[in-house]
């Protein structure tokens, strides 16, 4: 039996063609964004790893969001972003349907390598435990908010996360609280 990673990324958008210039993404083309993030994915996760995805998965409908999952490698877990709710904040039917390794939910308490995790779309300025130590990985803001203490974003569109799935000593490393943290 091989060793199981755990994976993280945010905001991939899979089928999402204004996500292209909105963001900046090197990409001519959605169908070129795709491929390249399906790629890029499959290239560091294995199909026994599991991958936390932090919301925003798939734009492109039905149809494509299966077409894109059964492609990915990895046992998935979602936790829903904006684009993964209807306007009352409940699950889209649709990625409800996916063969997720858990429901989806709005975030998820968790851990890495004995290391306690608070994941969400969203990023917080406190999260649970967070007095203790606990890392929070978040996405949505695509880059565009300074991480703080022991949280960061996780989104496709940070230049060390590069549309692939990071583990969490990679994302953790950049952590700006890390020099100062003390185990409370």
């Amino acid at each position: 039996m091989s060793y199981v990673q755990k994976f993280y990324i945010s905001d991939t958008h899979f089928g999402h063609e204004a996500i292209i210039g909105l963001c900046g993404r090197p990409f001519s083309s959605v169908s070129e964004m795709d491929d390249a993030m399906v790629d890029a994915w499959n290239s560091v996760v294995r199909p026994s790893d599991i991958v936390h995805h932090l919301g925003d998965f798939a734009f492109g409908g039905a149809a494509h969001a299966k077409q894109i999952f059964r492609r990915l490698n990895g046992r998935k877990i979602l936790v829903l972003g904006n684009h993964d709710v209807d306007r009352a904040g409940n699950a889209l039917p649709h990625l409800l349907e996916l063969d997720w390794d858990q429901e989806p939910r709005h975030t998820l308490l968790t851990s890495d390598g004995g290391e306690r995790l608070f994941l969400s779309h969203y990023a917080h300025r406190v999260w649970p435990t967070s007095n203790k130590g606990a890392v929070h990985f978040y996405g949505h803001s695509h880059g565009t908010l300074d991480s703080v203490g022991m949280s960061r974003d996780v989104g496709v569109d940070l230049p060390d996360v590069t549309f692939t799935p990071r583990t969490f000593q990679h994302l953790k490393a950049a952590l700006p609280g890390l020099a100062t943290y003390v185990t409370a």
